[in-house]
């Protein structure tokens, strides 16, 4: 893994991304610190000539989006338009908002949707990824739903970026999924996970958690994987500390340049 291969996930920095300004002044902070790249997610309104100048003047490539779901499922032509504008060739679902996994009936038509969506995509020459929580670890009909997910669609309309602590809170096994995503997941969430003293289930630094990074990162890479994308959804302090205490751990520990 290579240095430029590591992005920040914006979403990290929700409360601080409300306006042009304060987008212009995290991503100075974000580039500052050491990041090359980052996620695109978590943004109050901007317009995508202004971001793309903001991206460039601080030397920060673009490695993905996440989108409204209903828009990716719905629109996804609008999603191909704004990724176009950003030069951005990768994008993934976030989240299965409002989607009711507790039929075999119910989950196959979502699957129809991502790979619908994903066909339009793909013909526009953009990657749509798929990002898993712990909420598709469920079983239906004795098959995991993340399992039909990937399963059931066209490898060339659905890829994958795997959330390493949602797969361990899920009761799955992050090397594992590596493994079965190989050649299939350009994106990799880093994330994470760990237990507190209160005894609660937590998100942590990079390396600070019980995540086995070289046996996920090293079984990524033989993957195929492209970007590595540093995300905490809740840090116990300062998020841009979070977000450099995590890349400082990856690159004294397996950056290679």
């Amino acid at each position: 893994m290579k240095s430029r291969q590591i992005a920040a996930q914006l979403y990290t920095l929700r409360d601080y991304l409300k306006t042009p300004g304060d987008i212009a002044e995290s991503l100075h902070k974000v580039r500052a610190m050491g990041y090359e790249a980052v996620q695109l997610s978590g943004l109050g309104p901007i317009d995508e000539v202004e971001l793309v100048k903001i991206l460039d003047g601080e030397g920060l490539a673009c490695s993905s989006t996440h989108e409204d779901s209903q828009q990716m499922l719905d629109h996804p032509e609008t999603i191909v338009e704004k990724l176009h504008k950003l030069g951005c060739k990768y994008t993934a679902y976030p989240y299965p908002s409002g989607i009711k996994f507790d039929t075999a009936d119910n989950l196959n038509a979502f699957i129809a949707a991502l790979n619908r969506a994903g066909k339009v995509f793909y013909d526009a020459g953009i990657t749509f990824a798929y990002h898993n929580h712990h909420i598709e670890f469920l079983k239906i009909e004795g098959r995991l739903a993340l399992d039909a997910i990937y399963q059931d669609t066209d490898p060339r309309y659905l890829q994958g970026e795997i959330d390493t602590y949602w797969v361990q809170a899920g009761g799955g096994d992050p090397v594992e999924w590596c493994k079965k995503l190989s050649g299939r997941l350009p994106l990799l969430h880093l994330k994470d996970y760990g237990i507190t003293p209160d005894i609660t289930p937590a998100f942590f630094e990079v390396g600070r958690g019980n995540l086995k990074w070289k046996e996920i990162l090293e079984t990524a890479e033989k993957g195929g994987t492209e970007w590595f994308i540093v995300e905490q959804d809740v840090c116990p302090g300062d998020p841009f500390e979070s977000l450099k205490i995590s890349l400082d751990y990856l690159k004294q520990n397996f950056c290679r340049g």
